[in-house]
């Protein structure tokens, strides 16, 4: 935990995907401290026709790399957020070329009765994690 949720245009290879992937969990592991087992992700391609990512108004170039990452976490410090922008923008830029321009990320936070990995158990609240 977090959950990671890639949202992207369609027409990347999944060894472009893999590597996006990666980096990022190394990001969120490296800024979060969390295990590197703790990996959860999913990924929605869409047709460019199915998802709108403008600007608002910043003078933000997008392009059809465009990456919007949602993560759902527990809480995190704004120091903790602020870095983790800052990290990730500049290891996807480095190991995967994508411009800081075509990243968007947003956070959605939660407490520990919100999450069950299995089992039907929380287990945060039992003490398992």
């Amino acid at each position: 935990m977090p959950l990671l949720k890639f949202h992207l245009f369609k027409g990347r290879t999944s060894c472009e995907l893999d590597l996006l992937l990666d980096v990022a969990h190394e990001v969120m592991v490296d800024t979060f401290k969390v295990p590197a087992d703790d990996r959860y992700h999913v990924v929605s391609e869409r047709e460019a026709t199915h998802m709108r990512a403008l600007d608002t108004g910043l003078g933000i170039p997008r392009t059809e790399k465009f990456v919007l990452i949602e993560v759902v976490s527990r809480p995190r410090g704004r120091d903790t957020k602020v870095a983790f922008y800052r990290n990730l923008s500049l290891a996807l830029a480095d190991k995967c070329g994508l411009a800081a321009s075509d990243l968007m990320i947003s956070f959605t936070e939660n407490s520990d009765e919100d999450w069950s990995f299995g089992y039907g158990r929380a287990q945060f609240l039992t003490g398992e994690l």
